[in-house]
């Protein structure tokens, strides 16, 4: 893949393999955007509330967070144990397209947090160190997680988001991204 989130040449190793396993599942899930307006990108086209632009938005708040999570910790999560309904509710604006929102604002943003993620791996002086998760019911209390660990969260969200994607983009003209 050579695109703006491609690993550096000079990371090698390990961080090397995880940038470009997360490089081919961004790509995978940017692709399934190609040739698409804006009013395309946020149709759903199955029974499910996602829509292709929503799926973008939603990997980068994803990918953003955790990235933001390695640097400053738990302080960079919410406080998922005193979330309202409400507070849900806006979490749940992005996975769709707002008004005034577009494709291409979209892919930018998530270019950009990707370009920062890439960065923030290679300047680690380790990718062990590690935080204490913040209270959520679906952590295990009391988890640490590395930086190690949070980019293979964050390869496996976008990995399954780009094969939702992937079946989004069939159901709305019949175009594959990986099949």
């Amino acid at each position: 893949m050579s695109d703006s989130t491609t690993p550096a040449q000079s990371i090698t190793g390990e961080r090397a393999d995880l940038l470009e396993t997360l490089a081919k599942h961004r790509h995978f899930l940017r692709f399934t955007t190609r040739d698409l307006t804006d009013e395309q990108a946020g149709q759903r086209t199955t029974a499910s509330e996602l829509c292709l632009g929503g799926l973008v938005k939603h990997v980068t708040a994803v990918e953003r967070g955790w990235a933001d999570f390695i640097v400053e910790g738990p302080s960079a999560m919410p406080d998922f144990s005193s979330m309202t309904e409400e507070d849900f509710a806006r979490r749940a604006d992005q996975f769709r397209m707002l008004p005034g929102e577009t494709l291409a604002g979209v892919l930018k943003e998530y270019a950009e947090v990707a370009h920062r993620t890439d960065e923030l791996v290679a300047a680690l002086p380790s990718l062990d160190v590690d935080h204490p998760l913040p209270k959520a019911p679906w952590f295990e209390p009391r988890a640490r997680w590395s930086a190690r660990r949070v980019l293979l969260h964050v390869i496996a969200e976008t990995a399954q988001h780009a094969g939702h994607a992937d079946i989004i983009r069939e159901s709305l003209d019949g175009a594959k991204s990986m099949g």
